[in-house]
């Protein structure tokens, strides 16, 4: 962990004006700087730099922070990158964290191999961008697509010209298990053959080259389109230790700047999509890389925005894969975020629309999206007749195990009530038979609980026992008949000839009970116990600066959390991209602005103190190792509920060593 005294002097050494000068052209206007904000598109200079309070604003978009928050944010950096970047450039050593030495020397071997794939990767983004300026056929593609110069640059498209080994002339040893390993090159698996003597060949050729990039700009893998008729139309790079088809977006590096401008997110199916859409003025645009929108998509998101918009075909795959969006986004569905669906024609896709009719057209139906709710109802309505009875009863067992995935809140309450009149049901009759089947499942859950005892720091919640009675029973002694079903109010019976102590005032029993007669809740919970998710959302938002000493593995755990743990975590993330660490103090009041501080408070067990917490970032590994056994566990659980096969039994001896790893951990 980097100290948070370190930071503040780092930040008292530098100069923000010199900062940010090398990447914004700034002139001084009075006691400040001005310049174009390099966030949003502008004629007018909005964008102010103070060298008073070494801080930066944009009252165009809203965007501000300090050095720190402003090579992340510009330049996609981590906190720790940004922090090293300017210690260096001022001569400051940053302080070593605090993890083993294996840790950290697992983290850099980890952190190195990335490098080595993700620069292969960049070579070959060079490579085939190279190749597009030399083939006239693919130029005349991309402009018969609608595309200039200028779109092809911004998204680095390019060219994988025809032939088994074009590569080759980009990397002489062509027989690197690196360019295997990034998903560039396919070895011919023959077990006849050794390793030397495998077939390797190109995995792209022959296509237009849409280059993958994470959050912060390097290329994680490519999306290859033919240029004429072809199967696969699209092919993507495989699963590799840099890049994961259900997590990642494309466009998303590139829409940055055009989400903050447009205030929202617009999902659509194709790259090409996103870059005819770009082309056209919204470049807020984010493909799914050949798969259906998962939950870790729309995880990443609202790390980005608060307001999206899925786009579909109108065809019935586009009302297939609208409703995986659909149920991908409901548990992330608050009241405070805004879902739409757009449908197109069936015979236009975003790009074929926004050519044929422009962008105004296209406008036109962004505005027309309908809301979440709506989409629920059409959705699980779809093909019924409402007007039996029998049709509202199936649209009520549709939507169902839907809206119960929704989030507590106005939202969730509003839906019931138009379930309730559209199939022609009091709202509270509606509600009583929807709780009840909850309650029904959590009375079986407590009649078949997990582990036959009660945990030891269960809460206590019957009458206050006798002392001496409570010493005697939990002594083990014989002569105790029966004492768990003895009747309420009535003590188990003494061990023969046992006798109480004689009663006095100095007795510190009668001092505990003495407490008890002025204050009834004595010696009794206040609340319930906060659960390991409490405490670790507690000590993340006491101790900011953590989240980047985590892995990507590590955020997604947290930001997967449930309900109001994984909204906190979102708002986190976002203040860090934007702010960088702060104490306590910081975050409370830009909680209290954003109108979630009860939320928070509520989602870490209590209200917070810059003075409560005195544990240590080994003390939030624990923590998190925590929480991932439950993850593991739970999906163990689920693996066993299935068919048993081979694979199934592989991955369960996977996840029961994961599991055994973390504990000895």
């Amino acid at each position: 962990m980097i100290p948070p005294g370190f930071i503040q002097d780092l930040l008292a050494r530098i100069d923000i004006v010199d900062i940010v000068g090398r990447h914004v052209e700034l002139k001084k206007a009075g006691i400040n700087h001005k310049g174009l904000c390099p966030f949003h598109g502008e004629k007018s200079p909005s964008f102010i730099v103070s060298p008073s309070r070494q801080t930066y604003h944009c009252f165009g978009c809203g965007v501000h922070g300090n050095a720190i928050g402003f090579l992340m944010e510009h330049t996609g950096a981590g906190f720790i990158e940004a922090v090293e970047d300017l210690a260096q450039q001022v001569g400051m050593q940053v302080p070593q964290d605090e993890r083993s030495p294996a840790e950290i020397q697992r983290a850099q071997a980890q952190k190195a191999h990335q490098l080595s794939l993700t620069d292969v990767l960049a070579k070959a983004t060079e490579h085939y961008r190279k190749q597009l300026k030399g083939s006239a056929r693919a130029i005349d593609y991309l402009k018969r697509r609608g595309l200039t110069g200028p779109i092809a640059a911004q998204f680095g498209l390019g060219y994988a010209p025809e032939g088994w080994r074009a590569l080759a002339s980009a990397f002489p040893a062509y027989d690197d298990p690196l360019l295997v390993e990034a998903g560039l090159v396919i070895l011919q698996d023959d077990p006849d053959k050794s390793a030397e003597e495998q077939r390797r060949y190109d995995r792209f050729r022959d296509r237009i080259m849409f280059p993958i990039r994470n959050v912060q700009g390097e290329v994680i893998g490519f999306g290859g389109r033919v240029l004429d008729k072809g199967e696969p139309k699209y092919l993507n790079s495989p699963e590799t230790p840099v890049f994961s088809k259900g997590r990642e977006l494309y466009g998303l590096y590139e829409g940055r700047t055009g989400l903050r401008q447009r205030g929202y997110a617009l999902v659509v199916e194709g790259y090409m999509d996103v870059v005819a859409l770009a082309q056209h003025g919204f470049s807020n645009a984010v493909a799914t890389l050949g798969t259906a929108c998962t939950a870790d998509h729309v995880h990443k998101l609202f790390r980005f925005t608060e307001s999206v918009i899925f786009s579909f075909d109108g065809d019935a795959a586009g009302r297939r894969a609208a409703g995986r969006a659909l149920e991908a986004a409901l548990p992330h569905a608050t009241d405070t975020r805004s879902i739409k669906f757009l449908f197109l024609p069936s015979e236009h896709d975003p790009d074929s629309y926004v050519r044929e009719l422009g962008s105004e057209a296209f406008e036109r139906c962004v505005e027309r999206a309908i809301p979440l709710s709506r989409q629920l109802i059409d959705h699980c309505g779809e093909g019924l007749d409402l007007g039996s009875a029998e049709g509202r009863a199936r649209l009520l067992a549709h939507a169902k195990p839907l809206w119960q995935q929704l989030p507590q809140g106005l939202l969730k309450r509003q839906l019931l009530g138009e379930l309730a009149r559209m199939a022609q049901l009091p709202d509270q009759e509606l509600m009583g038979l929807w709780q009840a089947s909850e309650s029904r499942r959590s009375a079986a859950r407590s009649e078949h609980p997990a582990s036959p005892h009660a945990p030891d720091d269960a809460p206590w919640d019957g009458p206050p026992p006798d002392l001496d009675e409570l010493a005697y029973v939990q002594s083990g002694a014989d002569g105790v008949a029966d004492v768990g079903t003895a009747p309420a109010g009535n003590p188990p019976s003494r061990k023969p000839g046992g006798e109480k102590k004689p009663w006095s005032k100095d007795r510190k029993d009668w001092k505990e009970w003495k407490k008890r007669e002025q204050d009834e809740t004595y010696g009794l919970p206040r609340h319930q116990p906060a659960s390991p998710r409490d405490h670790a959302l507690r000590m993340l938002l006491l101790h900011c600066a953590w989240w980047e000493l985590l892995s990507d593995q590590d955020h997604q755990l947290l930001h997967e959390l449930p309900g109001e743990h994984g909204e906190v975590v979102a708002w986190l993330e976002r203040y860090l991209v934007n702010h960088g660490p702060g104490p306590w103090s910081v975050l409370q009041a830009a909680l209290e602005e954003d109108g979630l501080l009860e939320l928070a408070q509520r989602a870490s067990g209590g209200r917070l103190h810059a003075s409560d917490d005195e544990l240590q970032l080994e003390d939030f590994q624990r923590l998190l190792r925590k929480l991932w056994i439950s993850r593991l566990e739970e999906e163990s659980r689920q693996l066993s509920a299935g068919p048993v096969t081979p694979a199934v039994l592989e991955q369960l001896r996977g996840l029961r060593l994961r599991i055994q790893e973390l504990k000895a951990g």
